[in-house]
Parts: C-alpha cells; structure tokens; sequence
C-alpha cells in the first residue's frame, strides 16, 4: 500500500540526489525479500527503470560476497560503497544499521545529499511489522527517527509516517491504541482517520 506513493514521489522528484524514503524491517531477511519485490517493480516499470534508483544497506558481518552495485530486475543497490558513494533514492534497512548511518563517521555520506541546503527531501518512514517495536527496542528506534530528524533538520508533521502490521487487535479501542502507539514511536500525530484496514 505505500510502495506506490513512494515510487511515485521519487519519481516527480527524479531530478534531486538524496534518500527520499527510509523503509525499516525489524529483519534482514524480510529487507531482502521485499528487495528482490521493490527492484521488480522499478524495472518492468519504464518510467522508473534508470530513473529510481533503491539500496539494501543491511550488516553482512564479515562475509565475502559478490553484491550488486547497480538496479537490475532482480537486486536493487546492495554493495555498502556504491551505496555511500551515491546514495538511492530508497533505502532499505534496519534499526541497528540507521543507527551506525546516523553516528558512524564511515557512514555520513549517506545523508551528504540531504543535508545540502538543509532539503527536506526524505519525506517517507515506513517501519514494517509495526508492532514489534515494542519496549525497550520500540524506545531505542523512537528516538533512533527523532535523532534522524534532528540530524537532517525536518520539521514536526514533514515526514509521512508509515506503519505496517498485520496484528492490530479487535477490542473496541484498538485503533485508540494502535493511534497512541504509532504517535509514540513516530514521534509524530496520528488520528483513526490514519488507519488502513483490510476492508
């Protein structure tokens, strides 16, 4: 459901370097299954094919792996370097990997496009599997995205904050408390109006 309106803002705005989405999985595993999906997607699409660009920035410990450096219908941008170096228009990745991309000196290339003239360019956060951000790890990635934001200086209500879940719950308050849950986490306001169910 998100993936549209974030192939379609990176598009209109093809013509600007910088991440314009951050995408979150709370696994490598299911950061890498969604790659795989997302550079299909891009690439049976002519408008977007060399036009939007996406990158995999997960930790690969110290594995020795052939990864790809450019799109193809199969990989989005998985090698870290070329990933730095130019970073995509989409990122992939999770909470201990935007974590070292905020604070590692190795890793502030990511964000140089961004930061030029304070742009606001990135202007999508999904975080999948909402509700597993719980607790102590909830903590850690809300104010893991309020350091993002004071890092790259977006204001309060820019970014469009995604959550998905399969797992709302169906007592009477449930979306009352999913609402309060994802305003926590985000750091962001979120009414009932915000929900997407399955019907």
């Amino acid at each position: 459901c998100f993936q549209f309106p974030v192939l379609d803002y990176c598009y209109k705005n093809r013509l600007l370097r910088g991440i314009k989405a951050i995408i979150l999985y709370p696994m490598n595993a299911l950061a890498t299954d969604q790659a795989g999906r997302l550079a299909k997607a891009i690439f049976d699409d002519p408008r977007l094919q060399g036009q939007v660009t996406a990158g995999l920035f997960i930790g690969r410990g110290d594995k020795k792996m052939h990864l790809s450096t450019t799109m193809t219908r199969e990989h989005i941008i998985e090698d870290t370097e070329t990933i730095l170096s130019n970073p995509p228009d989409i990122l992939l990745t999770n909470f201990k990997m935007l974590d070292y991309g905020l604070l590692r000196h190795n890793y502030q290339r990511l964000w140089n496009n961004n930061r030029k003239e304070k742009n606001t360019l990135l202007k999508y956060l999904v975080l999948d599997e909402l509700h597993t951000y719980d607790g102590a790890q909830g903590t850690d990635v809300a104010n893991l995205i309020r350091r993002l934001k004071l890092k790259l200086s977006l204001p309060y209500e820019h970014l469009c904050c995604i959550g998905t879940s399969a797992t709302m719950g169906s007592e009477d308050d449930a979306k009352d408390a999913l609402c309060k849950f994802a305003s926590d986490v985000f750091g962001e306001y979120f009414s009932t109006d915000s929900i997407i169910d399955e019907h």
